[in-house]
C-alpha cells in the first residue's frame, strides 16, 4: 500500500527544484507514488546543476529508472534564473499549490509536499498571499494549527507570524480552544496517539508568576485549559518556556505548544534544523513542509541539503497510508 503524493518544489529560482531532483533519485519507488507539480524546463535546469539525469513521464511508473519523474506541468512565465526570483513566476508558483492540494482535496492524492516559496516575490506578482498554510485553509475551508517536528519534538504554535506587541492581543479563548482541539485531534488520528499529552507554554515569562508578570495565563490561558480537561484532554500548564524544553520533561510530552513563534521554534531548529519539517494540522489531508527557506544564496550551486525534503516526505508517507488505505477500499485507482 503506497500513499500517492503530490510534490510541489516551490520558489523557481531556489533551491526546491534541485532538493526535488535529489529526493526523486534517493527514495524508495515503494515507499509512495509521488508526482510532481511543476515547470519542467527548471527542473531539467535544476537536475544538470546538481550533476544528475533526469526524465519526464506524464503518470507514475513503478518501474522507471531512479531520477524518473511523473510531472503534471505548470509552466512559468520567464525562465527561471537560479538566486533571482521573477514576480512574473509567481502565478504559476501559487497555481501549482492549488492544484496540487485541490487534487488532494479530491481524494486523486493522499498527501502533500511543499518546498520553500518566496513570499515577496509572489506579492511583488501582485498576488496577496502571507504564507502557504493559510492559502491552503482557505481553499479547504478550514482551520488550521502549524506544526513544526524533527525527531526529538513537536511544537505547535497557537499565533504563527505576527510583531511580537500584537501576539498577546491574539491569544484569545475561542482561539486557543479552537488550536488546542486541532492538535489534540490530529495526534490521536494522524499520529496515532491514544491519550496524547500536550504541554501548553505560558505567554510571560515564568508563565506569569502567579500575575506579577502578566495575566495572560491566569485570565485567557488557564481557564480553557481547565476546560479541555474537564472533557479528558490531557493538557499540562500554562508552563515556563524556559524550562519546559529539558529534555527530561519532553519525555512526558507528545507535543508542546507555544504561544508565538520564536518561543518555540528555536528551540526545535537547535535540536534537529536538517530533520525538521512543518505540518498544516486541520487539513482535509496530510500536508507536510521543509523547514527552511529558498536559500537563494545557494541556488543553482548544486549544495544544497535535502535531508529536509526527504524527511518531508518519508512523514507525509507515513501520515498519508490510511487516506491510501481508504482510496484502495472505495476501489478508486
Amino acid at each position: 500500500m503506497r500513499p500517492r503524493l503530490a510534490l510541489v518544489p516551490g520558489e523557481p529560482a531556489g533551491v526546491g527544484p534541485e532538493l526535488c531532483i535529489r529526493a526523486m533519485h534517493q527514495l524508495d519507488p515503494m515507499d509512495a507514488e509521488i508526482v510532481v507539480f511543476g515547470d519542467r524546463d527548471t527542473l531539467a535546469r535544476a537536475a544538470h546543476a546538481v550533476g544528475l539525469p533526469v526524465a519526464f513521464a506524464a503518470a507514475y511508473e513503478p518501474h522507471a529508472p531512479p531520477g524518473t519523474i511523473p510531472l503534471i506541468e505548470i509552466p512559468n512565465a520567464a525562465v527561471a534564473a537560479f538566486g533571482s526570483p521573477d514576480p512574473a513566476n509567481a502565478p504559476a508558483v501559487i497555481a501549482a499549490l492549488e492544484r496540487a492540494a485541490a487534487a488532494c482535496i479530491a481524494r486523486q492524492f493522499d498527501g502533500l509536499v511543499t518546498g520553500p516559496v518566496h513570499k515577496a516575490s509572489i506579492n511583488e506578482g501582485g498576488i496577496a498571499y502571507s504564507g502557504t498554510t493559510g492559502l491552503l485553509a482557505r481553499q479547504a475551508g478550514c482551520e488550521v494549527v502549524m506544526m513544526l517536528a524533527n525527531d526529538i519534538v513537536r511544537v505547535a504554535l497557537a499565533t504563527t507570524h505576527l510583531p511580537l506587541r500584537e501576539v498577546a492581543d491574539a491569544i484569545t479563548p475561542a482561539g486557543l480552544e479552537r488550536t488546542l482541539r486541532i492538535l489534540d485531534a490530529a495526534l490521536r488520528g494522524e499520529f496515532g496517539i491514544a491519550a496524547p499529552v500536550v504541554a501548553v507554554l505560558g505567554l510571560n515569562p515564568h508563565a506569569g508568576e502567579a500575575g506579577h508578570l502578566g495575566r495572560e495565563e491566569i485570565e485567557v490561558i488557564e481557564p480553557v485549559l481547565e476546560r479541555l480537561r474537564g472533557e479528558g484532554m490531557v493538557l499540562h500548564g500554562p508552563l515556563p518556556a524556559d524550562t519546559a524544553f529539558l529534555p527530561a520533561k519532553l519525555e512526558g510530552f507528545d507535543a508542546v505548544l507555544a504561544m508565538y513563534h520564536d518561543q518555540g521554534l528555536p528551540v526545535l531548529k537547535y535540536s534537529g534544523f536538517e530533520r525538521a519539517v512543518n505540518l498544516t494540522l486541520g487539513l482535509p489531508y496530510p500536508r507536510v513542509a521543509v523547514d527552511h527557506g529558498t536559500a537563494l544564496d545557494l541556488a543553482g550551486k548544486g549544495t544544497a541539503d535535502p535531508s529536509s525534503l526527504m524527511a518531508a516526505i518519508a512523514t507525509c508517507t507515513r501520515l498519508s497510508r490510511p487516506r491510501a488505505l481508504a482510496r484502495l477500499q472505495a476501489g478508486q485507482a
